[in-house]
């Protein structure tokens, strides 16, 4: 069975190790993909004009009367102070073609106070990578590798990266298997030096895999790295894998499979058929009167958060509103915040999201993200997912070194059994 594991082990560490290693660095920077774009980005981020702010709804109808080509498609109601309001948008359908304007962008940067328009940008963007795109490119690249669509199918780096996930679940427990020691008898056959080592307790010979000798070979380190790093870390790692498997693979698998063990409350985005990328829906209902309506019944449940943003998705032609206080948006502790959502051809209410609530398999469904960003436990949990985020980088290569070195070893031993030395094959 050890036997078994540690091939196992060693091949799917070696199939998914240049992915882990991508998506660590990554996730490692990622984590503060607000604070760094802020830093990259001053003159699309930060706003100067002084004075009181227009309503963000107002900004968002200006800027679509200079780009009649542009649909608002996400609102922030209340920027952060000093900051500028960002405007997410799509393209509307374009008559001549009966398909939608392709922009370029699809965020722009307006001074709250001024109206000013900052900068334009392509969340995501690909190619070429720019200030501007940096943070987002990364964004992407984590989950989804960039791998165009083909063949009509753009999930193929969601669905990639979901399997590499499963892999790597089910490798985190063969892992932790062979850190543990191996059962041996002792007879009066061996030598005195294994003899004592095995008549030792359990612990004491589980103990080193949990060290890292500095004092040994580079190879040494190396492997005590390796296997000592992922025993401290376990908990988190399978966390962040199991994560990783759920959210890129969630209408796959992940939501079939939680539906066997408890009941999901699905969402319309579940209840719903996406429409084509080329066929958007056509909103019957304004974003002023999705404010109103959605005050409105929030007032109705008697929640107190102020609304915060209303998004509308053409996908599947309905509103959501998140209700937050302003700068709560991002970096926020907790599973998010309450959400409403619309139908957006007759502004009627279709569900909700409230954090905390329902069943056992939704309350765990909504904490998959928080906890794969480390933002359930807000600043805390983003500093250590950071850190894991470099673990999982680590223990890719110094998994690959360790193989890298049994390898050379393999093929040394080999060909010193034949005769004369001489190598069987071309040198590998």
């Amino acid at each position: 069975m050890r036997f078994a594991f540690t091939i196992a082990h060693r091949w799917v560490g070696l199939a998914i190790a240049a992915f882990l290693f991508v998506s660590g660095i990554t996730g490692a920077v990622i984590s503060w993909d607000h604070e760094l774009d802020e830093i990259l980005n001053p003159h699309l981020t930060t706003a100067t004009a002084q004075g009181d702010a227009k309503p963000s709804l107002q900004l968002a109808r200006e800027f679509e009367a200079r780009d009649l080509r542009a649909r608002v498609t996400y609102v922030t109601m209340v920027p952060d102070p000093g900051h500028a309001l960002s405007l997410y948008v799509e393209g509307r359908i374009d008559l001549a073609t009966a398909k939608p304007f392709e922009l370029g962008y699809n965020e722009v940067f307006v001074d709250p106070v001024s109206g000013e328009e900052l900068g334009r940008r392509e969340w995501g963007q690909v190619w070429p990578i720019t200030r501007e795109t940096f943070v987002s490119f990364l964004y992407k690249l984590h989950y989804s590798l960039h791998i165009p669509e083909m063949w009509g199918i753009d999930e193929w780096g969601l669905w990639l990266m979901g399997g590499v996930a499963i892999l790597w679940t089910l490798d985190c427990f063969v892992g932790f298997y062979l850190t543990l020691p191996p059962k041996h008898r002792v007879n009066s056959t061996q030598p005195e030096p294994i003899r004592r080592q095995l008549s030792k307790g359990w612990w004491s010979r589980w103990k080193p895999a949990w060290q890292i000798k500095t004092a040994g070979s580079a190879y040494r380190i190396n492997f005590d790295i390796h296997r000592a790093f992922g025993l401290w870390t376990w908990g988190l790692l399978f966390m962040i894998a199991f994560t990783g498997f759920s959210l890129n693979l969630y209408r796959e698998i992940f939501l079939p499979m939680m539906s066997t063990i408890s009941q999901v409350t699905p969402t319309p985005f579940e209840q719903r058929t996406r429409a084509p990328k080329d066929k958007p829906i056509e909103p019957g209902v304004s974003f002023e009167a999705m404010t109103e309506i959605a005050s409105a019944e929030a007032r109705r449940r008697g929640w107190t958060e102020p609304l915060g943003a209303v998004r509308y998705r053409s996908d599947f032609g309905m509103y959501d509103v998140r209700f937050f206080k302003p700068g709560d948006d991002h970096g926020a502790a907790g599973v998010g915040p309450p959400i409403l959502y619309f139908d957006g051809r007759d502004g009627r209410n279709i569900g909700d999201w409230q954090p905390w609530t329902g069943t056992a398999a939704d309350i765990f469904v909504q904490a998959q993200f928080p906890l794969h960003s480390g933002r359930i436990l807000g600043l805390p949990g983003r500093i250590i997912v950071s850190v894991i985020g470099l673990v999982v980088a680590a223990l890719s290569v110094t998994g690959v070194v360790i193989w890298l070195r049994k390898r050379r070893a393999r093929v040394a031993r080999r060909r010193s059994e034949l005769p004369g030395g001489a190598a069987p094959f071309p040198a590998e």
